[in-house]
This record gives C-alpha cells, sequence and structure tokens, in this order.
C-alpha cells in the first residue's frame, strides 16, 4: 500500500498516534463515507504488509462494498459466508492465519493469505465490518486485534 515509516516507537505507540489522527480526521463530520473513506486511508497507509482494507456494509441481508484501498473487490457478501460474513453472524472479530484454511473463504484477492474482520456494532447494532487482508501468513496478531477493535471503537464514536 501506501505504508509511510512516519509511525515511531513501539506498536502500541504508533496505534495510539494513528487513532489519534483518526479522531482529528472525522471529529465534527457527520457523512458515514467521508469518514469511512479517511479511516481505510489512514490504516492503508499505517499498516505495512497489507494488500486490501476496506469497510463492508449491512444492507438487508447481505454486506456491500464501502469505501476501501486496494484492488477492486467482491462487491456482496452474504451473512454468514466467508471471513466476513461469519464475523457478522457471529459478532465478534475473527482473526485468521491462513485464509486458505477458513472454511468457505471467499478469494476475493487470491495474494490475500490472512485477514482480520471487525464487526461495526454501534447501539447493539450491526452496520458493518471493517476487513484487513495480508499477501503474508499470520501477519495480525493479538496485539493488533485489540488495537484494530480499539480504532473501531473510535470510528464508531462518529458515525
Amino acid at each position: 500500500m501506501f505504508h509511510t515509516s512516519n509511525y515511531n516507537g513501539t506498536k502500541e505507540q504508533q496505534y495510539g498516534l494513528v487513532k489519534k489522527q483518526l479522531a482529528a480526521l472525522i471529529e465534527g463530520e457527520p457523512n458515514r463515507i467521508a469518514n469511512l473513506s479517511n479511516a481505510s486511508a489512514l490504516l492503508g497507509q499505517f499498516l505495512d504488509r497489507i494488500n486490501w482494507v476496506g469497510f463492508y456494509l449491512v444492507e438487508g441481508s447481505e454486506l456491500v462494498l464501502g469505501p476501501f484501498q486496494g484492488l477492486p473487490a467482491c462487491v456482496r457478501i452474504p451473512f454468514g459466508k466467508g471471513v466476513c460474513g461469519t464475523a457478522i453472524s457471529e459478532r465478534k472479530t475473527i482473526r485468521v492465519e491462513n485464509v486458505n484454511q477458513f472454511p468457505g473463504h471467499i478469494a476475493c484477492d487470491a495474494a490475500s493469505q490472512s485477514e482480520i474482520v471487525i464487526p461495526l456494532i454501534k447501539n447493539d447494532t450491526v452496520i458493518g465490518v471493517l476487513d484487513i487482508d495480508s499477501p503474508e501468513l499470520n501477519r495480525f496478531d493479538e496485539q493488533d486485534e485489540k488495537e484494530l477493535n480499539d480504532f473501531v471503537q473510535v470510528l464508531l464514536k462518529h458515525l
């Protein structure tokens, strides 16, 4: 992607900075698409070793492609299908070390090897997911999962 080395310090400090940047970018902006666009661009710049980052939004009983950074992607994903649809159905973050071993994985980009999907839940309503893919196996660890969940919480305050 567009990874820059402007982020110094520990992984925790780097994520802290990106969360502050997100809050500054979306503070006072009511438009959901604008905020999701800036959030995906910010993560695309911040995270290294990824090939796709973006959002799918709930529409009826499926997820529809929202703002993202990366190659063109699958447009619609039914609930319960693939990593994104499973994260929505189970209402929990799913971190997959090897997507080829995930039952029913939907391969939008054959280069993707690992993935993390975080549901966007506001006022007990699931509104979408944050989806991040990597061309490396086991790219995302427990700390990435925690920090990205915190990132989503910052985002949800402004959606």
